[in-house]
């Protein structure tokens, strides 16, 4: 269950091409979060691209925030790519609101919330 302090919350597109950032942004938006334009304060959590360099970015550029890989298919060695080289989590097209309110949910809570869960 989510309350409104938690469902509007700024994310930033991070390296990702024209059609998958719009497919994502459409299901962050009907899962009730607000897609920043850039790097504002405030961003509680990075979707990036899959390539390395591009994680490796986000991870720079954004040190303490959550940063998850997008990509078109849901490929394990991938999956298992991006968590060893940082990433907080992955996911895949389709972007379904459901999947995306859990991804948000899991990795925006405040740390305190989290370690009482």
């Amino acid at each position: 269950m989510s309350d409104s302090s938690t469902t509007h919350e700024s994310v930033v597109l991070f390296g990702l091409d024209g059609p998958l950032a719009s497919q994502l942004a459409t299901g962050l938006c009907l899962a009730g979060c607000d897609v920043a334009p850039d790097a504002m304060p405030g961003v509680r959590i990075v979707f990036c691209a899959a390539e390395s360099g591009v994680l490796q970015q986000a991870l720079l550029q954004f040190p303490h925030v959550p940063v998850v890989v997008v990509s078109r298919l849901p490929e394990t060695d991938d999956w298992l790519d991006a968590l060893e080289a940082g990433a907080t989590d992955y996911c895949a097209a389709p972007f379904e609101p459901v999947q995306l309110r859990w991804l948000l949910d899991a990795h925006m809570r405040p740390r305190q919330a989290r370690a009482a869960a």
